[in-house]
This record gives structure tokens, sequence and C-alpha cells, in this order.
């Protein structure tokens, strides 16, 4: 089935604002809930590992699911969407990021438009999403080429490994991080310290597309390009 532009763009947009929602609301509820920051970081782990299975199996059949300016990144230097259609989907999950950090604001009768005071600085946290975003889009593509019918619950176990096992609790997702930015909250980050986060976004995602293109790719195909 095909869906027009502007009904992918919506879907991109509200799987967006869901996920950041997500993200954000369960942040605050594990903060208010317990001052152990273990079981809180565990509070915001599990509901966005759980959210994207829900998102990605419900809105992936209209606008792939990307919710994700890495993914449309990778998706674009992939050829397999057009760069208009990826600055447009680009747009609106950006929009959708903030959005989100809204409506949790609004949830817990918040402030509804902040400013984080939260610093995720350093090397250690750069690197951290390179290789977040490297094997966010690493999942993707390996799930659609050969479980095509499962990458929902793929991503949604990635993030919720990957939550632990980065030193930045992988946020992996540039409208993801601007969202965040937006909320002096438990899962906030000081927006001086969104650029070089997306830059490292970007950069894992690149290697990704390059590395797995390869991996990939039949043999065939493969003996065609030599």
């Amino acid at each position: 089935m095909t869906f027009s532009l502007s009904r992918r763009l919506v879907a991109e947009a509200l799987g967006t604002t869901l996920l950041v929602g997500t993200v954000v609301g369960s942040g605050i509820m594990a903060d208010q809930l317990t001052d152990d920051v273990a079981l809180a970081l565990l509070g915001n782990t599990l509901p966005t590992g759980a959210i994207l299975v829900v998102l990605i199996t419900i809105l992936g059949p209209i606008s792939s699911a990307h919710f994700n300016p890495a993914v449309s990144l990778a998706f674009w230097l992939r050829r397999d969407i057009a760069l208009p259609i990826a600055m447009a989907y680009i747009a609106v999950q950006i929009i959708g990021g903030i959005l989100g950090s809204v409506i949790a604001h609004a949830m817990f009768d918040l402030s509804l438009l902040q400013a984080s005071t939260t610093q995720r600085t350093g090397a250690a946290q750069w690197f951290s999403e390179i290789v977040a975003t490297f094997g966010l889009v690493g999942v993707i593509l390996a799930g659609i080429r050969f479980k095509s019918d499962g990458v929902a619950w793929l991503v949604g176990l990635y993030i919720t490994a990957a939550y632990w096992f980065t030193a930045s609790t992988s946020f992996a997702n540039p409208a993801v991080t601007i969202g965040r930015a937006f909320s002096d909250t438990f899962a906030g980050i000081h927006p001086a310290d969104v650029l070089p986060f997306i830059a490292a976004q970007l950069i894992g995602a690149t290697i990704a597309v390059a590395l797995f293109g390869w991996l990939l790719m039949s043999q065939s195909n493969l003996n065609a390009a030599k």
C-alpha cells in the first residue's frame, strides 16, 4: 500500500512526538518515584524500548518509521529516498521532537517550554553517540535485509541495551537530542551540547551505511562491482 507524502510526514511527526514524549515523560516519572539513579534510568529505558516496538509496528507501513534524521540520512545515502523527501522527513521529525517534550511537560504540570541545564559533553560521550548510532543504523539495515518483520523488535531491544552500554545513554537520534534540549528534566541535554551530539550521530550513521552496505551486499553484486 502506498501512502501520500502528507500522510507519511504526519506519521513521522506523530511517531517522533510520541517517542520523545515517552523518553521525557518516563524520565520525569522515574525521577519522581525514586532517588536511585540506576533505577530511574531503568524506568526510562524500558518504556523507550517498548514504545519503539509499538511505533515502528503501527507507523512503519505508512512512512517506514524513521523517526530519526540519522536514519533518514542513511536511507538517502543508500538512494532509498529522494533528498527533498528526506529533508521533509527531518523537518517534521525535529518539530515532533520538540512537541514531544512540550506534551510530556504538560502531562506532569511543568513549564511547557524549558531549556535543559544537564551537561552531556566530552570525548567519551561523543564517541558513545557514534557507536550508538552506528549500531542502530546497522541493526535497521541488517534487519530489513534478513528479518524485515522483526525490525520493530530489533530496534526496541537494541535501544534498550544501548541505554546501558553507552556512556551517553544512547540518544542516537538528532531529533530526540533537540527535543530533549527543551526539557530541564531527567532526560535533558544542555543546548550547548546538542551540536556535538548530532555531529557524532551523523558520523555514526554514515559509517554504518558504508560498512553495512558492503557487508550486506550479495556476492553477485560484489563480483559485478569488481
